[in-house]
């Protein structure tokens, strides 16, 4: 309690000045300490303290800082905080109806003023939630019990009348057109009110990546006809941005990348991005990769949480078993369903020349991809708690050089807490092509394992189906296993263990009777604003090949 009581007077903050503070400063100040003394101790659960501030030997409460002395020499701060209080009684009414209670206002819990403060505004947000905008509190009663040491509190609400929303009005200075503002914002007039239906609308406008801001404020006053207005005050983001990165790793070598991109080019929060990537240089990729791309995105397209995307990108890959050229041409869309649910369906052509143990291999296929997607982990960069999981199906039609087939992959992620300090997280990877024998399948969708999004330890790609001795390529079926224990040992550090495992098999469907290769390591996580920097080694455990190197990764967020 001490070091509370000292944190939140401003008289020993003046200790920490460089220079010494002026006399009336001091008794500014502690005169002040009175009321924030007070709101700390009733803050936890002491009711009736005793504080004493003295300045010099006088009571600061009894100072003129009119007429305040010269210098001050010592100031001596006494505080008696008395017994702790419980809750006696405590009742807020009337309470709308799926209210859920504040169990820290129970009779004989710790009596405090934030938990009082806290069941108010949970019973004020409970008429909220049922169209009750202006639900405020009409009168309240709270006595103080000292000789059987309770607080009790009669605190009383007026839900007010049951609105509907009214008109949205749009204020502040954007350059995307007010009839796009209004689609993106998907304004349900005439519905009963609901708080969650703002915090939508600003969602909405946020997901645009348009705007810098957008916050929504309710009129003081319902209207007439028992509506309430809205006002969005909307401020754009600048329109363009440039961005170019750099990075090296011991497997994947340099790779620089570059990106440029228009957030609002036609006028309709319509997003342009161009960017491109070359890496594997001087790395253990085998070679060179680059990528080229241009997407154009559109916001509330058909429907307000429905984003329209086409994408053109052309792609090598020089990796151990396999080269591939592609050009693809894709035009999707991506349904948000929630916060944390979306969904993305499309339509493409693509275009490949690839290259692999089984010779040269060309195809044109007709793809229909199809993707879901739920998050509901707590930290996208550091999970604790919560899971992950996507889905994707990409059946294809052949046009020339392959068979009709599909393309099936799962990512399921989860992640538990134990205690304070130790996280456990689990991911399990699935993939299957169908359709198409493996000879003929397309080169560049068949599953390789082995790297840092496999299996650590183990060399890049380095697990494919033997067919032959010396012809190594891709399989039509692919698991992945990985388990991490994550122990944090200060503020910002944390060691973490992990095992993974990966198998690929020459069937469309896991059977046993293809090869597993295992990797194993330990791992520092440092914390930082941006996600936790990531440093592991990492041995490789059982497997086909030579299991006898020792691998390095660093990058920044966990793992998976």
């Amino acid at each position: 309690m001490a070091d509370e009581v000292r944190a939140a007077s401003l008289t020993a903050s003046l200790q920490d000045e460089e220079t010494a503070p002026r006399a009336i400063d001091v008794i500014s100040a502690a005169q002040a300490d009175y009321a924030r003394l007070i709101g700390l101790l009733y803050d936890k659960g002491y009711f009736g303290p005793t504080i004493s501030i003295t300045v010099d030997g006088r009571e600061a409460a009894s100072l003129s800082p009119v007429a305040a002395p010269r210098a001050v020499n010592t100031v001596v701060v006494t505080v008696d905080p008395g017994k702790v209080f419980t809750f006696g009684t405590v009742t807020v009414s009337p309470i709308a109806t799926g209210t859920e209670p504040v169990f820290q206002v129970a009779p004989g819990e710790t009596a405090n003023v934030s938990a009082l403060r806290t069941a108010t505004e949970a019973g004020i947000e409970g008429w909220r939630q049922q169209g009750h905008a202006k639900a405020a509190v009409s009168g309240q009663q709270i006595i103080a019990n000292h000789p059987a040491g309770q607080l009790n509190a009669d605190i009383r609400l007026n839900p007010g009348p049951r609105l509907r929303l009214g008109r949205l009005n749009i204020e502040g200075k954007s350059n995307v057109r007010e009839k796009r503002l209004r689609e993106i914002a998907g304004w349900p007039s005439g519905e009963v009110f609901d708080p969650d239906t703002l915090d939508l609308v600003e969602k909405r406008f946020r997901r645009t990546g348009t705007f810098a801001s957008a916050s929504l404020t309710e009129a003081e006053t319902p209207n007439p006809d028992g509506t309430l207005d809205v006002t969005a005050q909307i401020t754009d983001q600048l329109p363009r941005r440039y961005s170019f990165g750099a990075e090296y790793g011991t497997t994947d070598g340099l790779s620089v990348s570059a990106l440029w991109l228009h957030r609002n080019i036609f006028g309709g929060a319509e997003r342009l991005q161009i960017d491109g990537e070359i890496s594997g240089v001087g790395g253990d990729t085998e070679g060179v990769d680059f990528r080229l791309g241009a997407q154009l995105s559109r916001p509330a397209t058909w429907r307000t949480d429905l984003e329209a995307v086409l994408l053109a990108e052309i792609e090598q890959r020089d990796d151990p078993n396999l080269f591939s050229r592609t050009a693809r041409l894709e035009f999707s869309t991506v349904y948000f369903a929630s916060e944390d649910r979306e969904y993305s369906y499309g339509i493409g052509l693509q275009r490949a020349e690839t290259r692999d143990d089984l010779g040269e291999r060309d195809y044109t296929i007709l793809t229909f991809p199809f993707s879901a997607k739920f998050d509901r982990r707590d930290n996208e960069l550091n999970a604790t708690s919560g899971y992950y999981a996507e889905a994707s199906l990409r059946p294809f039609i052949n046009i020339d050089g392959t068979s009709d087939g599909i393309v099936t992959t799962l990512d399921l992620r989860t992640y538990r807490k134990l205690g304070e300090r130790v996280v456990l997280a689990a991911r399990g990877l699935f993939g299957s092509v169908a359709g198409p024998s493996i000879e003929e399948a397309p080169a560049d969708f068949l599953f390789f394992s082995g790297g840092s999004g496999t299996v650590r330890g183990q060399d890049y790609q380095s697990l494919g189906v033997e067919l032959s001795p010396g012809v190594t390529i891709g399989g039509r079926s692919f698991v992945g296993l990985s388990g991490e224990m994550r122990v944090k040992t200060g503020d910002r550090f944390s060691v973490v263990g992990f095992y993974d495992a990966g198998y690929i098999g020459s069937e469309s469907f896991f059977d046993g009777e293809g090869e597993w290769h295992t990797g194993f390591g330990a791992g520092v996580r440092y914390d930082t604003g941006i996600g936790p920097i990531r440093f592991d080694v990492a041995l490789p455990g059982s497997g086909p090949g030579d299991n006898s190197g020792v691998e390095i990764y660093i990058g920044i967020g966990q793992a998976f």
